[in-house]
């Protein structure tokens, strides 16, 4: 049940984002240069007793931490690593900063974007 609320909390916070960007024009979208994102240090115990360092990058508007765990989980879903878990344990908000190009193509695409760390191969 836990899964799912996190699952539906994410498709909400993904459709927002998408209509809010459907309200702009399509060059405004593509030209916005600027955008403050919220970085979520994470580090996340692979099975092989490895840790993967990575970071979680959302707009600073996003509050909910439980929509930054299951972006998390999402990223380590596609790498093919197993996380029964992703809480504030493993995943605590560090800093604000000034995204680049890449991230905000990345936030406006999937909601998130990832710098990967250490061990994230």
């Amino acid at each position: 049940m836990k899964c799912l609320t996190v699952r539906l909390t994410i498709i909400l916070f993904t459709v927002t984002l998408l209509l809010s960007f459907a309200r702009n024009k399509p060059s405004e979208i593509i030209q916005q240069k600027t955008m403050k994102i919220a970085v979520w240090d994470t580090y996340v115990k692979r099975e092989n007793g490895i840790i993967m360092h990575f970071d979680i990058l959302v707009p600073d508007t996003l509050k909910d931490a439980n929509v930054v765990y299951g972006f998390g989980k999402h990223y380590l879903n596609g790498k093919g690593v197993k996380s029964d878990s992703l809480t504030a344990k493993e995943c605590r908000f560090c800093h604000i900063e000034e995204a680049t190009p890449s991230m905000i193509k990345d936030i406006k695409i999937k909601g998130y974007s990832i710098i990967e760390m250490e061990n994230c191969n």
